[in-house]
Formats: structure tokens, C-alpha cells, sequence
């Protein structure tokens, strides 16, 4: 049977003390439900069910650009309720896997090998469980002569089932054609008054159908968060996952409990990360890169053998075997390109820069075309806003722009020009032409002397 996911996504979260609905808190750069998201549509063909609740539009409006349906639950009276509301989404014939929005550290293989447990064993229903050292706030799993007979829920537990330490993960598999069938048996008989998913359990079981859990071995996959002490504690296991497979991969991360990798990064083979790195959103760094200590990237491409150390990248691409920092800030829409050098303290924005070219200290490129083989000074200032408008400076290839000039855009540097210290550049620069704009030096003899006398 194809696989058909419903992520159970409609509650407030109260305890994250957050206007923000919780499943769309992120950890490692994504959403919590993004991330069983994108489990379950690798799992199966099918578009999942995404149900939502609190602040239903803010939560399908940034999901999107995902590829899902959603049932909207308005009063939450629990995960039996849930399931419910999604039921005209449902066919016959299908397997539901029934997923969370607020677990996401659960991996692909785990769902793969439960899937394989339910087909194999031949089930109607399975329930993922784990054993916890706390079982405090989970539903206990309750066997009897070794068979799987139902869950109770904390609340609604006797003092020794309450000692139990095998507890609902709240992922289950579930034949659809009995899941359409018996949806409505669940009531709400109970101290809570909600509808529980739970119930199905002991429903089927009395109905004769072929039930079983299965108990994974690691149950930090099944940890839900609920407050920001279990998203920080997520977002600490999802990280060492992801600096783990990296190093694998191949890539040097010099202190993996210092170094902070979002989902969605690629990083080639033969790099080293240093600490103090973050790497945000789509970034992609190629082979043979430095990066760091105390760098970030966000959303940027560095190709192969770039070294970035000490700076921010951000939406921008930078060339191979370029070298920034330590101090500089690379800031969006800039393209730098191959073997450049932009040292300490330079800031580039939406700007060009060709390959070759040195900006080696102290210097402002604001939206800037810089050809080839052209050398800024220290203090070069690309005066680029007039008060109303933001405006282009182009320098040429092979142009050489010297200490503390000041370039007022609009304005062009042909080929080959030089422009001298201290110059502010109001007109263009023709080619082979070297360009003075500053006063002619005079000394006032005894001026000092005179001035102390006063």
C-alpha cells in the first residue's frame, strides 16, 4: 500500500511563551514542521496533510513553498480529533503514517525500518514507541502476556502503569480502510475530555485486527519540544548530526561543538571549518576552502580554495582561491571574483568586483563595478547615495584608485587610470590619464608660534 502522512501541526504551544505558532520555531535553519515535512514526502509518493490550527494562516503561509495539503482543525480537542478533520483526504487502500510537527529529529531510516516492521508483520496498526529514562508526561504502553494491547495516558494512568517506562512516540501506521471505518468509535471519555489517537489501540484490538508496537533504540529522535530548554536541546543533537556527516563527507571541522551548520548547507571535500563558524540557509562552499574562525555565511556561494576568516558573507558569491578578511563585511548582491583580496575592514555592497583586483584594507565599495587587476587603497570611499538616490561607480580594468579617494557615483575610472591619494573624483577618468583633485600643498611659516602666543 502507497504511504499517506498526516502531521498533526494545530497546536498553540503556550509553553514557548512565543506570539511565533511553535512548529514554526527552527532549529538548524528550518521550521520543526518543515523538517517532518520533508521526511515524509521522501518517505512517500503522496502529498501529506499538514493539520493546522493556531494561526493557521501564518503557518501556511510560510510553509508555501512546500508541496502539501492542509485540513484546518479550529478548536483542538485532540490528536483523535485531529486525524478526524483530515479524513476527506484519506482513501481507502492507503497506509497512514501518522507524524508530528513539533518531532523533528526523527531520521528516514527509522521511519523506513518501522514501515518495514508493519509490512512484514503483516499489521493494521502499529505505534512507534521508545523507552525513557523519564517517562513523565508520555503515554505508557501497556502489554499483556507480551502482546500490545493499548495506551494510557499519564493523566488517566494507575500508579503502576505510571512506573512504565515504554511510552507513545505518537507515530503510527495505520491500515486507511479501518482507520475511515473506526474514527468515529473514538470518544472522549476522560479526564481531559479530547478525543485521543490512543483509543484506536484498544479498538482494534477488540475488533480482532493484527496490532503491535515497535520500540526504536534511540529516543532522542522521538523528542517533541515544547518550550526553548528542548529546542536548544534539539537543535544541539540535529547539529552534531549534521557536523558528523560532513566530516564523514570529508570535510575538517576543527571544533564540531563550536561550529553551527544549517540543514540546507553543502560543503565539499578537503575544506576545513574553523570555530566559531556559522553557515546559514543555502550556502554552498566548494573543495579546498578555509572558512572561519568566527565567520558567518548566509546564503552565499564560496568556490573552490576561497579563504573567508574572520568576516560576514551575506546572498553573495565569492570566487575561487579569493581571500577575505579578517574584519570584512561582503553584504548582499555582491559577485567577487577569482584570486581577489579583500582584507581587514573593507565592506562590499552590491557591487562587482573582477578577478585579481586588491582591496586590502580600510575601504566602502558600494554598489561598485571593479574590473580586473585594479588596486583600492586604504580609505577609498565609493560615495554612493546622494540623499534621495542610490547611484553606480565603475572602475575599469587594470585601473589603479589611491589612498583615501573619494569616488562620487555617478561617476567612471576608465582603463589604465590612476587616481591620486586624497583625490575626490567628481568627473569621469579617461583612460592612460592619471587624476589629481585635492589642493596644491602650502606651509605657513611660524603659524604654531603665533596661535600659543594668542
Amino acid at each position: 500500500m502507497e504511504i499517506k502522512s498526516i502531521i498533526l501541526a494545530a497546536g498553540q504551544g503556550t509553553r514557548m511563551k512565543s506570539e511565533k505558532p511553535k512548529v514554526l520555531h527552527k532549529i538548524a535553519g528550518i521550521p520543526l514542521v518543515e523538517h517532518v515535512i520533508r521526511l515524509s514526502s521522501a518517505i512517500g509518493k503522496q502529498k501529506p496533510v499538514v493539520v493546522i490550527g493556531h494561526q493557521s494562516i501564518v503557518v501556511e503561509s510560510e510553509l508555501s513553498h512546500l508541496d502539501v495539503d492542509y485540513a484546518v482543525q479550529n478548536e483542538q480537542l485532540g490528536t483523535g480529533h485531529a486525524v478526524k478533520i483530515s479524513m476527506d483526504q484519506i482513501q481507502e487502500n492507503q497506509t497512514v503514517l501518522i507524524l508530528y510537527g513539533d518531532t523533528p529529529l526523527i531520521k528516514n531510516e527509522t521511519i523506513e525500518s518501522f514501515i518495514e516492521f508493519y509490512n512484514e508483520s503483516d499489521l493494521d496498526l502499529s505505534v512507534m514507541t521508545m523507552e525513557v529514562p523519564n517517562p513523565k508526561g508520555y503515554g505508557r504502553i501497556i502489554r499483556e502476556n507480551d502482546k500490545f494491547t493499548k495506551i494510557v495516558e499519564e493523566k488517566d494512568a494507575n500508579d503502576s502503569e505510571r512506573k512504565l517506562n515504554e511510552v507513545n512516540s505518537g507515530i503510527y501506521l495505520i491500515n486507511s480502510s479501518l482507520l475511515i471505518k473506526h474514527i468515529d468509535d473514538i470518544n472522549n471519555d476522560n479526564k481531559q475530555n479530547e478525543f485521543y489517537l490512543t483509543d484506536l489501540v484498544e479498538i482494534f484490538n477488540q475488533e480482532g485486527y493484527n496490532v503491535d508496537a515497535y520500540c526504536i533504540e534511540d529516543y532522542t529522535e522521538l523528542l517533541g519540544i515544547n518550550n526553548r530548554v528542548q529546542l536548544a536541546q534539539a537543535e544541539k543533537i540535529l547539529r552534531h548530526r549534521i557536523n558528523e556527516k560532513l566530516m564523514i563527507e570529508g570535510v575538517t571541522i576543527i571544533d564540531p561543538d563550536n561550529t553551527y551548520v544549517e540543514s540546507d548547507v553543502i560543503i565539499g571535500s578537503d575544506t576545513i571549518i574553523y570555530p566559531g563558524t556559522i553557515l546559514k540557509g543555502k550556502t554552498v562552499v566548494g573543495n579546498k576552502c578555509e572558512i572561519g574562525p568566527r565567520t558567518m555565511i548566509e546564503n552565499s556561494i564560496i568556490e573552490q580554495g576561497a579563504v573567508i576568516k574572520e568576516s560576514q558573507v551575506m546572498d553573495s558569491k565569492v570566487g575561487q582561491s579569493t581571500k577575505v578578511g579578517p574584519y570584512a563585511y561582503i553584504r548582499p548582491g555582491s559577485n567577487i571574483g577569482n584570486e581577489v583580496k579583500i582584507g581587514d575592514f573593507v565592506e562590499v555592497k552590491n557591487s562587482n568586483i573582477g578577478d585579481n583586483t586588491k582591496i586590502s584594507h580600510l575601504t566602502y565599495v558600494g554598489d561598485g563595478d571593479v574590473g580586473k587587476n585594479v588596486n583600492l587603497g586604504c580609505g577609498v570611499v565609493f560615495v554612493n547615495y546622494d540623499g534621495v538616490n542610490k547611484n553606480r561607480t565603475t572602475i575599469h580594468d587594470n585601473s589603479f584608485i589611491g589612498c583615501n579617494v573619494n569616488l562620487i557615483a555617478p561617476v567612471s575610472v576608465k582603463a589604465n587610470a590612476y587616481v591620486a591619494a586624497g583625490t575626490t573624483v567628481t568627473k569621469e577618468v579617461p583612460a592612460e590619464s592619471l587624476a589629481i583633485g585635492r589642493e596644491k600643498q602650502r606651509n605657513i611659516e611660524g603659524w604654531v608660534t603665533r596661535k600659543r602666543k594668542k
